[in-house]
């Protein structure tokens, strides 16, 4: 019950928790693995990419470290807009452990649009959400040897703003568990001489808009399909694209697959970013939700 009272300036404080976090841990371990190879953080606060989770573990911890990591990351569509807040620990190079926030937010017009249809019983729409996520490597390495690097891992979502997802659109709960399967390789000298990274996800889940939109519905729980693809320019800079399908259990809204083109400089270790074009899709009663996505992140 006190997760669904948290105030929504959690997304602020969460980052600056997180920027102290990533500062103290940053004098106390040694960060010895490559540049770029631990992705970045994806909208539900796991490492990958900006969409969908990859099989690599956050922070550059190796073997005998630990590291962490603070992302802000902000999607800009027609009719929302969505914000999220995350920080992880990685352990050893093989256990991570992550939060993230999500706030979403009706525009201006949609606002107005959905209050004289539901006779303003929801004038000024925002939906909070918290993502708990845990991630194990199981076996393989992201660049040496022939396997990818595959890692299991589960998100726990509370979605404290569910009356509208179960009382106009027919989820069942507010609340549910995700489990994926990734696997994720690195493929050196693959592209006119550059690196190659190629990841795909396998997940279990009966999140409606990733629990945005409540869980469950008309239709059971789905296996879904999530892909990416990186093609690195240059040590610092990447870019690519990712793909992930959506369960659409609401027979009450369609829900798409998103999907985005994105564009990740690494500076250094210590900073990710990464800009994108984002295709949303169709989210509850709005279709063709396109736009921007950009994310900052601090890693020590």
């Amino acid at each position: 019950m006190l997760l669904r009272t948290l105030p929504s300036i959690v997304s602020i404080s969460l980052w600056f928790a997180g920027l102290l976090l990533t500062s103290m841990a940053g004098s106390a371990v040694a960060q010895s693995r490559i540049l770029a190879t631990p992705g970045a953080m994806q909208v539900e606060g796991a490492a990958g990419g900006g969409l969908v989770p990859w099989a690599v573990i956050g922070s550059y911890a190796n073997e005998g470290e630990w590291g962490a990591s603070a992302a802000l990351t902000k999607v800009a569509v027609q009719d929302f807009s969505l914000t999220s807040a995350a920080l992880l620990v990685g352990v050893n190079n093989r256990f991570e452990f992550s939060y993230g926030h999500q706030t979403l937010r009706l525009g201006d017009t949609a606002a107005d649009e959905l209050s004289t249809a539901s006779a303003g019983a929801y004038p000024y729409l925002t939906i909070e959400q918290d993502v708990f996520g845990a991630k194990a490597k199981l076996l393989g390495d992201l660049i040496y040897g022939d396997l990818p690097q595959v890692s299991v891992g589960a998100q726990y979502k509370i979605n404290r703003n569910a009356d509208l997802a179960e009382q106009v659109l027919g989820a069942e709960s507010d609340s549910g568990v995700d489990v994926y399967l990734s696997a994720s390789k690195l493929y050196l000298n693959a592209v006119a001489g550059r690196n190659l990274l190629l990841s795909a996800t396998a997940r279990y889940t009966d999140a409606n808009q990733l629990g945005l939109l409540g869980f469950g519905g008309d239709k059971s729980a789905a296996l879904v399909g999530e892909f990416s693809a990186a093609l690195l320019l240059n040590r610092h800079w990447a870019a690519g694209v990712e793909y992930r399908q959506k369960p659409d259990l609401l027979s009450s809204v369609d829900e798409n697959a998103w999907a985005d083109a994105f564009v990740a400089w690494f500076p250094s270790q210590r900073v990710t970013l990464v800009a994108a074009y984002a295709d949303l899709g169709n989210i509850a009663l709005w279709d063709k939700q396109r736009g921007w996505y950009l994310s900052v992140q601090i890693n020590n």
